[in-house]
């Protein structure tokens, strides 16, 4: 595959990108909740609950995928990311997965565009910093397999965060 055209990092709803898959930060039973999920499922329709359903919810770090439906993107990669407890509980680990598994399932699925959400760092818990490293890690493995990576933020604060982690990460 080409080589990223970028990391792009973003402030705004990633509801509205027009990229061939949003990532959705679900919880385990993929039918909505607060959120970034619940803004997800608001946007792409009722639809997305009914096909929500037939997949049978989906364990902490995995990711299932399904059609975009009213939204812009193709498709919509749920993951569930671990709730912070205090970071002695595989949280990192599972945090990494996350990002690996939503990755690979569009590999399988020839997703060339992609955007995430700052996966557990909302009601979940987990501490924004760590979060963007593992995350902003995560991008710039995979980078040279996507013609663009969006790290869709939702506030500027959390937007500043992710880039300098990212000028951190990459050495300047």
């Amino acid at each position: 595959m080409t080589t990223a055209l970028m990391i792009e990092i973003l402030t705004g709803d990633i509801t509205k990108l027009e990229v061939d898959a949003i990532v959705n930060a679900a919880n385990s039973t993929l039918l909505g909740g607060g959120g970034v999920d619940g803004a997800i499922h608001a946007a792409a329709g009722p639809l997305l609950h009914d096909y929500c359903r037939t997949l049978k919810g989906c364990r902490c770090g995995e990711a299932k995928l399904s059609p975009g439906f009213d939204v812009p993107a193709r498709r919509i990669i749920h993951t569930v990311g671990p709730v912070w407890k205090d970071g002695t509980h595989y949280e990192a680990a599972l945090l990494k997965a996350c990002y690996r598994s939503s990755f690979e399932l569009a590999l399988q699925y020839q997703v060339r565009t992609i955007a995430f959400p700052a996966i557990s760092t909302g009601a979940y818990g987990y501490p924004k910093q760590e979060a963007a490293e593992i995350a902003v890690a995560a991008m710039l493995e995979y980078q040279h397999r996507f013609e663009q990576i969006i790290a869709c933020c939702f506030s500027e604060r959390d937007a500043v965060l992710y880039r300098s982690t990212l000028q951190a990460l990459r050495g300047g």
